[in-house]
């Protein structure tokens, strides 16, 4: 077990780092101004990966679509009643949802908790996964391990541009992102130590990480993108979305090839 534990945390945080590091280093590199738009590339990674790697593994680790399906469902309902919480701690008499309209502190606030939470779900699944690929093997682990790493920055990058957007500073989105990805060596110890009595809750973890996703695309991100609809914004954010879809899809597409390969 200690050399598993030991590859397992090497990779777990290593990678978590890695991925945190090079979303941040691609986030300092644009301006204030870009990160409105850059946002349809993060609605784009959201679904992208929710969609065609997320609910994909949920669905093929769990016998049952259906209950699968479920706890997506669930779970969508249960991070709309999370967005109500945040809005009701930031209603004040003169700027509160039925009162004045919107409140757009309250609005990007809550897109930085939701996607946080999300983001460590999704870590601490990866975790236990990269647990479960060491667990086999040293080589089989290390793929997989490389593959999830690959995998993460588009989404980091995502996230990233998501908390910028919400009214987080470069720094603070930063040091949020390397919280979450601690998320990692959580899970993957604790798949390393009881590995075989926690795989059966990793399709759950999969499917509520998956909600999130989508919930935080449809319901906070996508809203802002219709206060512009002239023909040229529409074309830009549907191009944006679609390369982050694509990007999503072609490192999925890598990864898979390296995991055959391997």
């Amino acid at each position: 077990m200690s050399d598993v534990l030991i590859w397992t945390l090497a990779f777990s945080l290593g990678g978590g780092v890695l991925s945190v590091l090079a979303a941040g280093l691609f986030g300092l590199g644009v301006s204030s101004r870009r990160v409105p738009v850059l946002i349809s590339f993060a609605i784009g990674a959201l679904l992208g990966a929710a969609f065609l790697d997320v609910l994909p593994q949920a669905f093929a680790a769990q016998q049952d679509p259906q209950r699968t399906a479920a706890v997506v469902l669930a779970g969508i309902l249960g991070f709309f009643v999370l967005e109500k919480l945040v809005l009701w701690r930031h209603c004040h008499e003169d700027h509160c949802e039925g009162h004045d309209g919107p409140i757009e502190d309250a609005g990007g606030a809550r897109a930085g908790v939701l996607i946080t939470l999300g983001d460590t779900v999704h870590n601490f699944v990866d975790g236990v996964l990269i647990a479960a690929a060491f667990s086999q093997s040293t080589a089989v682990g290390v793929v997989a391990a490389t593959a999830m790493i690959a995998h993460e920055i588009p989404q980091e990058v995502g996230d990233f541009m998501i908390l910028l957007h919400s009214g987080f500073t470069r720094a603070r989105a930063l040091a949020f992102n390397l919280l979450s990805s601690l998320a990692t060596a959580v899970g993957g110890v604790l798949g390393v130590i009881a590995f075989a009595e926690m795989q059966y809750l990793v399709p759950y973890f999969l499917a509520l990480a998956a909600a999130s996703m989508i919930y935080v695309a449809v319901a906070d991100l996508i809203p802002g993108l219709h206060r512009r609809p002239e023909l040229a914004a529409t074309a830009q954010q549907v191009a944006l979305i679609a390369c982050g879809i694509g990007v999503v899809h072609i490192v999925h597409e890598l990864a898979e090839y390296g995991l055959a390969a391997g």
